[in-house]
C-alpha cells in the first residue's frame, strides 16, 4: 500500500509538473505579446499559475475557517484559474489562426478547449497531492494508534498520556484544611465544579478533521479545563480543551458553554460561602 501511494503521488507530481510547463510556455509568450520586458516575462506565468497552486493549498488549510474567508479564497482561486485558462486558450487560438499547416488543422474552439487542459491539470494535481497527504494509508493510521497506546501505557510521567493516579494521601485529605481564606474558597469552588460526569473519551482525528459534539459533551470537556484568573471560567482554556479533545466549536457555542460553566461555579461558590463562618467544635 505504501509503494502504491508513493507511485500515485509521483504520478500526480509528474502530471502537475507537465501541466505547469505547458501553461508556463503559453503564458510566457502572452507576456511577450503584452510587451512585458526582458527577464520579467519568465516571472509572469508564476503570478498566475503559482497563485493557483497556493490558493488550492489555502483552501484545504482553511476548510474550518468562517465561510466568508473560504468564499474569498475560492473567489481568488477561481479568478486565477479562469485567467490562466483564458490566456492559454487565447494563445492557442491566435497561433491556430496564423498557422498554414498542410496537415491536420483544428478549429478554434477545439484548440481553445484543449489548451485549457494544462492549467486545469496543474490545479487538480496540487489538490490531489494535498488530499493524499492529509489522508494517509491505513498502515500509517495503525502505526499512529500503536504509538499513542504505547505512550498512554508508559510509566514515565513526562511522556504518559494518562493522568497520574492520586495517592492515598490525596484521597484521604479532610474537606476543611487550614489555609488562607482565598485559597480555601478557590479549592471549594474547584471541588464543586469537578463533581460532575467525566468528559467523554476524545475521538481520534482522522486526517486532521475535527468532529461535532453535543452541548453536554462539550460542557463535560469544559469542566475539565483549568480555571482562569480569580477562579473564573476561562474562554481560552475551554476552547483549547475542546479542540484538544478533537471537537470543533463555534464562537456562539463557546460563549454558551463558558456562561453555563461560570453559572455552575457561581452557584457552587454561593453554596460554599456560609461554611467558613461555621467553626468546628473544639477549634479553640
Amino acid at each position: 500500500m505504501a509503494a502504491l501511494t508513493a507511485a500515485i503521488r509521483l504520478g500526480v507530481a509528474l502530471v502537475g509538473a507537465i501541466g505547469f510547463a505547458l501553461s508556463y510556455d503559453a503564458l510566457r509568450q502572452m507576456a511577450v505579446a503584452i510587451h512585458v520586458r526582458g527577464a520579467l516575462t519568465y516571472a509572469f506565468p508564476l503570478v498566475i499559475d503559482g497563485f493557483i497552486a497556493i490558493g488550492v493549498a489555502a483552501l484545504l488549510i482553511l476548510r474550518t475557517a468562517p465561510w466568508r474567508s473560504r468564499l474569498y479564497v475560492r473567489a481568488l482561486v477561481g479568478l486565477a484559474t479562469v485567467t490562466s485558462i483564458w490566456a492559454n486558450a487565447l494563445h492557442a487560438i491566435r497561433l491556430n489562426q496564423q498557422a498554414r499547416a498542410a496537415g491536420l488543422h483544428l478549429d478554434d474552439i477545439t484548440v481553445g478547449a484543449l489548451s485549457a487542459i494544462a492549467p486545469l491539470a496543474l490545479a487538480g494535481a496540487v489538490h490531489l497531492d494535498l488530499v493524499i497527504r492529509r489522508h494517509p494509508t491505513p498502515r500509517a493510521h495503525e502505526a499512529a494508534a500503536t504509538t499513542s497506546q504505547t505512550v498512554g501505557h508508559s510509566h514515565n510521567g513526562r511522556h504518559s498520556a494518562e493522568p497520574p493516579a492520586r495517592s492515598a494521601d490525596e484521597t484521604s485529605l479532610p474537606k476543611k484544611v487550614r489555609c488562607s481564606p482565598d485559597v480555601a474558597e478557590r479549592a471549594d469552588v474547584a471541588e464543586a465544579a469537578v463533581k460532575v460526569p467525566q468528559a467523554p473519551k476524545p475521538l481520534t482525528k482522522e486526517g486532521g478533521h475535527e468532529h461535532d459534539a453535543t452541548f453536554d459533551e462539550l460542557l463535560a470537556i469544559a469542566r475539565t479545563a483549568p480555571l482562569g484568573r480569580g477562579g473564573r471560567a476561562s474562554r481560552r482554556n475551554i476552547e483549547a480543551a475542546i479542540r484538544g479533545a478533537g471537537y470543533r466549536i463555534g464562537k456562539d457555542r463557546l460563549t454558551q458553554i463558558k456562561d453555563h460553566l461560570q453559572a455552575e461555579l457561581d452557584q457552587a461558590a454561593r453554596r460554599r460561602q456560609p461554611e467558613p463562618d461555621k467553626e468546628p467544635v473544639g477549634a479553640h
